[in-house]
């Protein structure tokens, strides 16, 4: 998944808990490299980490705890040694003081751990339900054009070997191409649909491998469908001979 850079710096919690997949671990391990505010955040949320890990660590057996209250009861407290600056004493208030400072530290560090854990779990679920929405919304179109009650279906045969049909909709203005056979494009390329408007190609989307797809622009004013080998990312003007082209049917 590609991430920008408000995306990127979400995901510092998730990494430091190695919550991420591997898509995801080496782009953001490549943006730690240059950037120094996610570098100390992740530094941080693993301290905290490690901090509460300790937390809940096995505590010692009740045999051991009795066997070393015992002997402290039997050890002879050695005299302080003599030294020509000795170092000041904490009172037992400082020292409770300390404790509680550290106690407020690591639970306001704990807290923005799982803030930052929580922000981009939520981030990565907003994505799902977009992504998710957006593909049922395709579907919805797909299933449309199909059950419109004018809906015509031509059928071909690409160069390489693969079946097309398109199915097309004067009352919705759209129509849907699918493929049968068709061979994984070589790296580097992909598979770019066309509209023909009296003699101008004009860009209608991608379909990837197999499947159906809906074909992007209307096509009231379209004559024809082709398809074409692309540079990854398409084309704004074919580039290669059509695999195909069909006459939209009437």
């Amino acid at each position: 998944m590609n991430h920008h850079r408000s995306d990127s710096h979400a995901l510092t919690a998730a990494y430091a808990l190695n919550a991420l997949d591997a898509a995801e671990r080496e782009p953001f391990t490549d943006h730690l490299s240059r950037c120094e505010e996610c570098r100390l955040e992740v530094a941080g949320f693993q301290a905290t980490a490690a901090r509460l890990a300790a937390a809940v660590a096995r505590p010692a057996s009740a045999a051991m705890r009795q066997r070393t209250l015992a002997a402290v009861e039997g050890v002879r407290q050695l005299p302080p040694r003599s030294f020509t600056a000795l170092s000041p004493v904490r009172p037992r208030g400082a020292l409770r003081r300390k404790a509680a400072v550290f106690a407020v530290a690591a639970s306001v560090a704990a807290a923005a751990l799982f803030a930052g854990l929580a922000a981009w779990q939520n981030q990565e679920s907003r994505h799902y339900e977009q992504r998710a929405r957006q593909i049922e919304q395709r579907l919805d179109d797909v299933g449309t054009v199909l059950a419109a009650p004018d809906a015509r279906a031509a059928h071909g045969r690409t160069s390489n070997g693969a079946a097309a049909t398109v199915v097309s909709s004067a009352l919705r203005n759209k129509a849907v191409f699918t493929a049968g056979g068709l061979p994984a494009p070589v790296a580097g390329t992909t598979y770019q649909l066309w509209l023909d408007h009296d003699g101008t190609m004009r860009p209608a989307g991608f379909i990837h491998q197999d499947g159906t797809v809906l074909i992007d622009g209307g096509t009231a004013d379209a004559a024809a469908v082709g398809l074409t080998l692309e540079p990854a990312g398409g084309s704004p003007q074919p580039t290669t001979a059509p695999l195909i082209l069909m006459d939209l049917p009437a």
